[in-house]
Order: C-alpha cells, then structure tokens, then sequence
C-alpha cells in the first residue's frame, strides 16, 4: 500500500529529532564494541566447554565398556562349564547361574540353548515365554545367533525386543565341546540378556544432573555405520566422537552440551552487564528529555482525538438504535417523570404525537396476565438499586400480543437524584422460534427413546444367538474379559462340541439341526447354577464358564450329566435323532490360568475327547498340553520340510517269489528332519493328515519316482516298475488326472497302490472316475493293506487291481502259525481266482519267504531281501544283480 506523503513526512520528522539522533549514535557504538567483546569470549568458552563435554563422554565410554565387559567375563565362565557338562540340568544350570548373578552387573538372565533351542534359563519366573524359542526360525535373532555359531565367537546384538517382554542387549556365546576323539562339536549358544535399562543407569547415561546430550550409534556393534539406538540426534549439534570398543564390533558416542555450544556462560554476563551500565547512563538522560518533550505534545493531540472520537460515537449511537428497532426510555424517581423515544411509542401502540408518558401508561399497555410479574420485577430493580430485567407481553389497542424484553439500570446523579435508564425491543419472533425449537426437542427426545431402544434391541441381539437365545461368541469374549484378574480359583470351563451333527442337518434337514441344537440349549442351561455361564460359540459348540465351582468334582459331574442326557433320542416331525456330545474340561485348581487361557485349555481337552471316540469327557492336563504342543511343533516343521523339500523317496526293492529276480520297487515317503534325522511315516504320518498336506507330499514322492526312474532308464537300469502309494485326498482331486497328464513316464511302469479302507464300497463318482482314467493312462492300480479294511469281494471285482498286497500283521506269524498261514492261503487264492498278482510285505526271515512261496504267492518284499533305501543304494544293488539283505 502506498503510504501519503504527508505522513511520510512526519515519519521523517519525528525520527530526526535531535534527541532520537544523539541516543541512536551512542547506541550503535555501545553494540559495536559490545559485540566483538562478547565475540571473542564466547570462542573462548566453547574451547573450554568442549574440552569438558570430551571429558565427560570419554567417562561414560570407560563405564560402558566396563560393564559389557564385566557382565560377558562372568558368562564365559558358564560357557566353560557348559562345555565339560554338555548335560546339564535345568537346576545345574539354574545353580550356576544364580552364583554368578549374585555378583553386582547389569545381567537380566541367561538362557541356555542346545541345538539352538531355549531349554535352560535362570532366572525362570518371568522369561517362561523364551523356553522354547528356536533361534532358527525367529526373523529377529537367527541371524546373530548363527553368525555366533558360524564365527565361533562372542557375537553382541542389541538393543533388541525380548520375546518375554521389554529391551535388552543379547551377547550369544557359542559353545563347543570336546569329543572322544578331540573333535570339537557344536552344542549351543549361550545368550545372557543385559538390561538396557541397567546398563544404561549404572553407566550415568540416565543421570538427571548430566550436562551433554548423548547419542549411540552401531546397533548390533556396527560402530558408527549402525543405527542409533540411544539418545538424541546429536549429528547436526557438530558432537565430539568416542568410540566403544565391544567384544565384537563397536559403538560411536556422540556427545554435545545441553542447550548447544553458544548457550550463554556466567563468566561472560560481567562484561555484558558493564557494557548495559555504560550505555544506560548515556542513553538515560536524553531519553528522559525527549520524553517529556514528547509527551506534553501527546497529551494535547489526545485531547483533541477524544473529543473527535466522542462526536462519531453519537453518530454511531443513533444510527444503531434506528437500525436495531430498539427502544430507548428513561425515568425520574422523584418526579416520576418518564421520557420514551418514538420506538418506545411504537412498541406499545401508543401514537408518535410527543405527548406527555407516565408510568400508567406503561402498565396499562401491559398483558392482563403479566402485570403482576412485570411490576415485581421492576420494583425489585428500584428497591436494590440496581440492574432491571424483564420479559412480558403487551396487548395493542388493535389487540395484536407482543413480546417484549427489557432492560435497565439505576444510577444516581450528581445531586443525589435517583433515575432508571433502559430500553426496550420486540422479540415476538425470538419467543415463536424458542417455542418450535421446544417442540422439535420434545419429538427429538421422543425418537431418541425410540433409538435407545431400538440400540438396546441391536445390542441385545449382537451378544444373543437367535436360535437358542443363549450368549453369543462375543458375550463370552466381552464376560471373560470382565471377568479379569477376579476370577476363582475354583473356576472351570467346558467346551462342548455335539458328536453326528452334520449327520442330523444332511439326513433330516436342517430344522431337525435347529431342533437338536434348541434342545442342546435347554439341557445345558437346565444343569447348570445361578454363577454359571453359558454360550453358544459356533455351529454346534457351546461353552460353559463354571465362575465358581461347588468343588473339584463339580465340573466333572457337570459334564457326565450333559454327556447322559444328550444321549436320550430327540424327537421332530416322527423322526428319532440321536447326538452324542463330547466334552473338554478345564480346571483352574490352582488359579494359575485366566478365563481366556481356561478356554484354550478346554479346547484341547475337547480335541482329545473327540480323537478318542467321542461321546466322552476329557480333563485337560499339563501332558495334555506339552502333547499338544509337541504336535503343534511337528505340524510346523512338516510344512517348513515341504517348502525345503525333506520328504524324500525311498525305495524298498520287490523280488518274484519263484525265481528272486528284481520286479519292481515300492517308493515309501521318509522325512529328512533337519535334526532328528530320517523319520519314518508313523512319526509324521497322523499329523500331516490332519493338515491336510498328504496330497502334497504324495504329489512330491511320485514326481521323484517318475523322474529317477527315467534316469535309470536312461542310464540303462534293469527297473520293471515303481509302485507309489496315494492316499485318499488324490482320489478325490479333480484335477489329479490332469496333473498325472503332466508327468512323463512310460505305461505300464507305474503303479498307484491304494489302501483298502479308503476307496472300496464307499467310492463316490469322482473316485471312481478318477480310478478309470488312471487305468487308462497305463497305470496299473494295486490293493495296499489287504484284509485290515472292509471291502467285499463285489466291491474287489468292481475295481479290477492288478494285485494285492496282504498286510505285514497277516505274514509275520504264518512261521509258528498255521491258523495264520491258512489266513494267507486264502488271501492268494482270492488273488489267483480273479488273475490278481498277490505281493507279501514284511518278509522279514527267508522261511517266512520259503513259506509265502510255497503257498503261491506271486511277490515278495521285506527286510529278508532289501530294506528301503536311497536312489544311489538302489543302483549300487541293481549293479551288483543281488538283493542287499538285512544284517
């Protein structure tokens, strides 16, 4: 904005002033000669303050690197021990452990992993989440804890998240120990946690009266290219540097002083104060004669600004009164002389004709029923003496009602006399808006009800279980949660889960389920006490939270009762459905669990029921849950050795029982564990099912069989056949033939052997089609573990195998047997009926071969020839033309 030259003009003047000229020369002297003084003092001090802060950085590394080093002395004796005792004991190890943690350090707990696995720790309160841990498969620390191994020394990571909760920082002692035969083998790490918090305080770092800023760099002891890990960002504060030096690796500390290097120092203020003096005497006087030169001049334009301010404020006063429609109204209290302005006329229909207002006029004005309450309040004002506020109606000579509020003071005047001032507007629209506004809040607060209700409703139905009007899923979530640390030690928890149900839901519909599920509910909720609690959690699962059992037995006793009367048939529409229930029982005899925990105890408790048979209670027990465990870990490394392709071919030869010539060979499955060695299937086999992996590793064995057995081809290898056993889950995929499509082998090579009890009699369509194809595609099918299953002979003609295998219980006892061998006979003779090829496994002596032979049958495998064995023993065998027999 351009500013006038007038004004300009007078800016100039008044800074020109003689005074103001004098004052400003004496000023920009002093901050000269001020500002270089101060300059080279304050170089000064930030040399000496420099010097301190390396000082004290230089301090807190010697504590630093003294505490690491004390608290990884007093393992190293521990990793020693470990290595002359590589089987210590949980208490061993708890005793070593605790001696040396009587000694003052910084050390959290030590933990003890052999095959880098946490299986000791001391202390064991408080860090029983670490027991367990398998350094191999944490993202976090396997990559140190390996590196400890791999280097065969003290790797030091950190600060790391423990798993048992907080920071810490991990020094991991590998320890080797001596064998026989002065190898050395790899036991395990030893890892001693320090506490960051410890360190740290024991190190000075967290002193209150520390005057720097520190900063750590080299997390994991990556020196000063690690991140920082400790302490503010230093960097920018041009730090001094000092490095830690650790076991392994280093830190960098980057230290500065609080407040940065020119924060102002107490030995510079005398000069800064001397400086201040000498300018104030200087500056003082003639700033006290300018003053009051000036100020005489700013008293007399005061002055005339006041009395031009006032005349715009009476124009802005009536044009104010003329615009808000106010009126304006004044009284004597001696005289009783009123003054109204037109508005005031105006309001209460009374003419604009200048004529004389008394009080009589203004209550005659006023509404019938509002006379009394307008002069109590009006008196009430004059009485106290002080301010007037009313509300009331008027009534015009036309009979038009009109809403008034007024407004007034009392003051007195300078003769002692006492007068009322006030005004006076119309709010006949305010009152109609706030009577609609009361309406409108009265319909508010109605469907407000309404909503609370219909939210009550909502709510009701998102903890409730429509069907069965019992407490849903997350009713119970929200009462366990409720429930917190104030449970009982006499609290239980049952998890009940009804046996045939899907049976009921496919064969009568699903309203016989619905029923059978409404009756569930009543029999629980009808045996069950006041402190009870009871859900429906799923489908067909329910859940009864016992808060307070009557006594140990209680639970159990609850439990058989269910377990009876749900065996009691139920009737709907004519029909009989019978269910059975089975039942997990947790107890808390020792209040060592919480709700939730008490939960999962149950469910495994009830996975144990149902894998038993069913129809039955299980109590949970700390076995229970170490095998739940155990099957939990197993289930883990069975999909982790799928993705490292562990499970491997082996391959058991297959002889002609006449002549002992090689057949064939069967491919069985063996796990390659990373560090229990080679499993066979009953180790792996039960719980892969349950995973649902079998298609896979099935899948996996044939691809190799197919693929070795083209390379022997190839190699010129006498091989008639391989035979890979398939398992139920392929005979349902529809898309195995086209996989089968996929893989190259030559018809009549390959064989798919089937167990009896998983495709006979209760074939469904994609089975069977399934079956065909195979068949087709050059496949011969074989019959695995005749006589253990429950097909019938119809069911046998139907299928057409090229042969039979009879199970290893039916050829272990035809030795001492001849019950056993007349069993055997038949089985051939059923074979040699259908011109079905009959192959014996478990020929585990020659006279069990003689025998077999003699009785017709048509193959032979077992250990009296050849066990399984790897691809390249195989080919040895096939090189030599001889079966390998077992020692």
């Amino acid at each position: 904005m351009r500013v006038p030259p007038a004004t300009r003009q007078r800016a100039i003047a008044s800074i020109l002033k003689p005074t103001r000229i004098s004052t400003a020369i004496a000023l920009v002297v002093i901050v000269i000669c001020g500002y270089f003084a101060d300059m080279l003092n304050q170089r000064a001090i930030e040399r000496h303050r420099r010097t301190e802060v390396m000082s004290e950085a230089n301090l807190i590394r010697t504590r630093l690197e003294g505490n690491i080093n004390g608290n990884i002395q007093l393992v190293r004796g521990l990793v020693s021990t470990i290595a002359t005792e590589p089987d210590m004991t949980q208490d061993r190890f708890a005793e070593l452990v605790g001696s040396l943690l009587k000694n003052r350090s910084q050390l959290r707990n030590i933990a003890g992993a052999p095959n880098l696995i946490i299986s000791l720790m001391y202390p064991l309160e408080g860090n029983e989440r670490a027991i367990g841990l398998d350094y191999r498969r944490n993202q976090a620390q396997r990559d140190a804890a390996l590196k400890a191994r791999d280097l065969n020394e003290l790797i030091l990571a950190g600060p790391v998240n423990l798993v048992q909760g907080g920071q810490g920082f991990i020094g991991r002692l590998p320890v080797f120990v001596d064998g026989p035969d002065g190898t050395r083998t790899f036991w395990g790490i030893v890892s001693a946690v320090v506490d960051v918090e410890r360190l740290y305080r024991d190190s000075g770092l967290l002193d209150v009266n520390l005057p720097i800023d520190i900063a750590l760099f080299g997390k994991d002891g990556l020196g000063p290219d690690g991140q920082q890990f400790y302490g503010p960002d230093v960097r920018m504060s041009d730090p001094v540097n000092v490095e830690i030096s650790l076991p392994w690796g280093s830190w960098m500390l980057m230290a500065a002083p609080k407040g940065g290097w020119a924060a102002p120092a107490a030995e510079i203020w005398w000069m800064r104060l001397a400086i201040l003096i000498a300018g104030i005497l200087i500056l003082v006087p003639i700033l006290v004669t300018g003053r009051l030169i000036e100020e005489r001049q700013r008293h007399a334009s005061e002055a005339r600004r006041r009395k031009a301010q006032l005349m715009r404020l009476s124009r802005r006063l009536e044009l104010a009164l003329d615009a808000s429609k106010v009126g304006v109204w004044e009284l004597d209290l001696v005289t009783g002389k009123l003054v109204w302005d037109a508005r005031m006329n105006e309001l209460y229909g009374y003419p604009n004709d200048d004529g004389e207002r008394t009080y009589k006029h203004w209550r005659d004005a006023l509404h019938p029923d509002d006379v009394a309450k307008a002069e109590q309040e009006f008196r009430k004002a004059i009485d106290v003496k002080g301010r007037y506020y009313s509300n009331f109606r008027v009534r015009h000579p036309g009979g038009d009602i009109r809403n008034i509020r007024a407004i007034g003071a009392v003051y007195e005047e300078s003769d002692g006399s006492s007068r009322i001032v006030g005004v006076n507007w119309d709010v006949t629209a305010d009152v109609a808006l706030n009577e609609d506004l009361r309406r409108a809040k009265k319909l508010s607060d109605a469907r407000n009800a309404e909503l609370e209700a219909a939210k009550a409703h909502i709510e009701y139905n998102s903890l409730h279980d429509p069907l069965t009007n019992l407490p849903n899923r997350r009713y119970l979530d929200n009462e366990l949660s409720r429930v917190g640390g104030a449970y009982s030690s006499n609290s239980a928890m049952l998890h009940i889960d009804l046996d045939r149900f899907k049976q009921i839901n496919d064969t009568h519909g699903h309203s016989a389920g619905d029923a059978v599920l409404v009756h569930a509910s009543k029999v629980l909720t009808s045996n069950i006490t006041e402190s009870d609690f009871v859900a429906r959690i799923g489908g067909d699962e329910f859940v009864i939270f016992c808060r307070t059992a009557e006594n140990k037995e209680y639970p159990i006793e609850l439990a058989e009762r269910i377990i009876d009367e749900m065996k009691r048939p139920i009737s709907h529409d004519g029909h009989q459905c019978r269910v059975g229930v089975s039942v997990g029982v947790a107890r808390n005899e020792e209040n060592l669990f919480t709700p939730h925990q008490l939960l999962i105890n149950a469910d495994i408790a009830l996975y144990r029921a149902k894998n038993l048979g069913r129809n039955r209670y299980e109590v949970f027990t700390p076995l229970l849950q170490i095998e739940t465990i155990r099957n939990k870990r197993i289930a883990d490394e069975i999909l982790y050795g799928i993705e490292r392709n562990e499970f491997v071919a082996y391959f058991q030869p297959q002889f002609d029982a006449q002549s002992l010539d090689l057949v064939g060979v069967e491919a069985l499955v063996r796990w390659h564990h990373p560090t229990e060695g080679v499993l066979a299937p009953d180790y792996f086999m039960k719980i892969a099912e349950e995973l649902h992996v079998i298609s896979q590793i099935d899948r996996s064995v044939l691809l190799q069989s197919t693929r070795l057995f083209n390379m022997w081809k190839v190699a010129g290898m006498t091989l008639p056949k391989v035979s890979v056993n398939v398992s139920s889950k392929r005979l349902h995929d529809e898309g195995l033939i086209e996989e089968i499509k996929g893989i190259e082998f030559e018809p009549g090579t390959v064989s798919f052997e089937l167990v009896e009890s998983i495709f006979l009699d209760d074939c469904n369509d994609v089975v069977k089609s399934n079956i065909d194809q195979i068949k087709e595609l050059g496949i011969d099918i074989e019959v695995d573990d005749f006589g253990t299953g429950h097909a019938s002979i119809v069911s046998l003609l139907q299928l057409k195998p090229r042969r039979l295998k009879i199970d290893r219980q039916f050829v272990a006892p035809i030795v001492s047997s001849s019950a056993q061998q007349n069993l055997v006979a038949s089985i051939i003779d059923i074979g040699r009926s259908f011109n079905i090829e009959v192959v014996a496994e478990g020929v585990e002596t020659m006279e069990h071969a003689s025998i077999l032979r003699d009785l017709g049958c048509s193959i032979l495998q077992g250990y009296a020839f050849a066990p399984a064995m790897l691809p390249d023993d195989l080919i040895r065998m096939l090189r030599v033309k001889k079966p390998v027999h077992a020692s």
